[in-house]
């Protein structure tokens, strides 16, 4: 999907305010944003900003690692950041990561991206502060700020699905709690993987002057390379609670199972009584100091399972002192 924006300024009482338009053409500071695009789409902007082509296809392959490209003969830069999204997979989500490309084109800002990035849907409804289209270096790490917003969005989320798992430990028998936390924490590895990257191209922009910046802009992009870096420390931190986490998950479900097989194991014993007793005698052999048999007197089987359920309590009752129950 191609769609275009550009800031129209509008100064009101002396104060200049923002409002967001959407246009059917690509014209000066607009921005041009490709989601899901299709060939004709990437060719349209490719022949109008003069773009070289590769630069809007590296961004559509979801193996792409985030960097800083430039083309030397039309002065295109293209930046790739990986940003977090929720991938639905029947009733389940996964967080995982995918990349963006912002590229600056001219007097253009483009963006790139294979599905729909919930990050750039903060600028189309323009619920952004000091928001321009075009000002890109100042969009550019607005969006990157965003991202960042939203890494700490999804931890606090995985923060409270772990929580909720904890709670669930003391009477955990099965694995699908465990499997739970190996999806969260492969996410935490996505994550981190994503952020370390992100945050070293963010220190290559710190570091030389890839675009133009000017003293705000650098004071906003050492606020983004902040919020990076409490990003991955707070990743880094689930995925250690993570682990230690699924290590006690582990021993509690097998332990939980040895006292459901310790307790099987004593109904068992306990069970096996009357049929121990019951081997004993028939129902037409005389009953010992009894005289009379099965068949003649009903006595001897009430005897017998007194006799029964006494042997059966007695058994209970040590194996109780043993632990066992």
């Amino acid at each position: 999907m191609l769609e275009i924006y550009r800031s129209q300024l509008i100064t009101q009482n002396g104060r200049t305010t923002s409002e967001l338009q959407r246009l059917d053409s690509i014209v000066a500071d607009s921005w041009v944003c490709l989601s899901t695009p299709t060939e004709e789409e990437l060719s349209l902007v490719e022949r109008s900003l003069n773009i070289p082509p590769e630069f809007l296809r590296y961004p559509l392959d979801e193996e792409e690692r985030p960097r800083i490209d430039i083309d030397d003969e039309t002065g295109c830069v293209l930046i790739i950041i990986d940003f977090p999204y929720i991938r639905k997979d029947g009733v389940s989500s996964k967080y995982e990561t995918m990349p963006v490309g912002i590229l600056h084109a001219g007097k253009c800002l483009v963006t790139i991206s294979l599905r729909e990035a919930t990050v750039l849907d903060l600028f189309k409804n323009n619920r952004v502060r000091d928001f321009v289209t075009g000002y890109r270096t100042r969009f550019t790490f607005q969006i990157m700020f965003a991202g960042a917003n939203d890494y700490l969005k999804y931890l606090r989320y995985i923060d409270k699905t772990i929580d909720a798992a904890e709670l669930q430990l003391s009477k955990a028998v099965s694995n699908k709690e465990l499997f739970k936390l190996m999806e969260l924490g492969k996410s935490l590895v996505y994550f981190s993987t994503s952020l370390k990257s992100n945050e070293g191209v963010l220190e290559k922009l710190m570091r030389s002057r890839f675009i133009k910046q000017y003293e705000e802009d650098h004071d906003l992009l050492e606020d983004v390379i902040i919020e990076y870096k409490q990003a991955l420390e707070m990743a880094n931190i689930y995925a250690t609670i993570i682990n230690s986490t699924m290590d006690a998950y582990a021993s509690i479900i097998s332990n939980n199972l040895n006292l459901v097989m310790k307790f099987m194991a004593a109904m068992t014993i306990v069970l096996a009584v009357p049929t121990v007793i019951s081997g004993f005698f028939g129902q037409n052999i005389q009953f010992p100091f009894y005289g009379a048999t099965f068949a003649a007197d009903p006595w001897p089987f009430i005897l017998i399972l007194v006799l029964t359920l006494g042997s059966m309590g007695l058994v209970a009752w040590w194996l109780n002192r043993r632990g066992m129950f």
